[in-house]
């Protein structure tokens, strides 16, 4: 299982407190470190089922400097695609990567669903 993370992000450290706390194994990535490619996020996107929007970190600093939220609704998924891709401060955060599921930011019911802990 991969885990994409912030490390300075509340929400990252809370997931990964719950993680370890449920005896969850997982790989640790630092998203600013080692930001998603197109393909992935591409593949995580369709895995997850969700709106490419919902990838989008919508309470980021960078997200509205490039005033993002008027301009999303107007660009291509492949534009967007390669916006996320450019910098992972953009990306929704945690993201946690199963055999058959993608889970964006920490919903602990969500979470326990998805990996079966009750």
């Amino acid at each position: 299982m991969l885990f994409v993370c912030y490390p300075r992000c509340t929400t990252c450290q809370k997931a990964k407190k719950w993680l370890l706390e449920n005896g969850v194994a997982f790989d640790e990535r630092h998203i600013k470190e080692n930001n998603p490619t197109i393909e992935e996020l591409k593949d995580w996107h369709k895995m997850s089922g969700l709106p490419l929007k919902k990838f989008f970190n919508t309470s980021g600093q960078l997200y509205r400097q490039l005033k993002l939220k008027d301009k999303l609704p107007t660009m291509s998924d492949d534009e967007q695609y390669n916006l996320l891709a450019s910098d992972g401060m953009l990306v929704k955060r945690p993201i946690l990567i199963g055999d058959d599921f993608v889970l964006v930011g920490f919903k602990e019911t969500d979470w326990k669903a998805a990996l079966d802990i009750e």
